[in-house]
């Protein structure tokens, strides 16, 4: 019998790269509360996060496969959330502005008893951009759904000097690790399998 596959996550960048991968998946999304502490390491605080959202959809689907994922921008070790105004999209933006900056996505697998939680880092470099800049790139991209106030993929050429690591780590989801810990849950690609 083929395993369900339910992505625990609203967000239309995840659901896109876990397609990219070919699974055939259902979204259903997570009420779970995320927790916002600076005083947990940036990888635990990532996974706690991701283990929290998919332990609430799993709860409800015990015989399916759930995939939940959370990513965070840090600076200077500071957890750099979604903004809450255009204001502080801009002042984040300023932050990071010709910055070294790491992006963690905390990723969870639970199938019944079985939980596996994993992680990946990626830093990303900012050009020095100035405050004609940031307005440009606010016009341009919707910066109030995004932690750290950007989107890599988004018109990332105007504010990005250099990515090292996984790029789709940066847009929510590390597919090379994710595709390997599927495979360990059993689950293969069936639409359009990677190369």
């Amino acid at each position: 019998m083929k395993k369900r596959l339910i992505l625990a996550s609203g967000s239309p960048r995840r659901k896109e790269l876990l397609a990219e991968l070919g699974f055939d998946f259902d979204v259903i999304i997570s009420d779970a509360e995320e927790e916002h502490r600076s005083d947990i390491p940036l990888t635990e605080l990532c996974e706690r996060n991701a283990v929290l959202k998919t332990e609430a959809v799993a709860s409800q689907y015990p015989d399916a496969v759930v995939l939940g994922g959370d990513t965070l921008v840090y600076l200077d070790e500071e957890p750099l959330g979604k903004p809450k105004t255009q204001c502080e999209a801009e002042v984040m933006l300023k932050r990071l502005s010709g910055r070294s900056h790491q992006v963690c996505s905390g990723m969870c697998l639970i199938e019944g008893d079985r939980v596996q939680s994993f992680h990946a880092v990626t830093d990303v470099v900012f050009k020095e951009i100035n405050e004609e800049a940031i307005r440009s790139y606010m016009e341009r991209v919707n910066v109030m759904d995004k932690a750290g106030s950007y989107a890599v993929q988004e018109c990332g050429e105007m504010i990005i000097e250099s990515v090292s690591g996984d790029f789709s780590n940066v847009v929510g989801l590390p597919q090379t690790l994710v595709l390997e810990q599927l495979r360990s849950f059993g689950l293969r690609p069936e639409l359009n399998p990677p190369s």
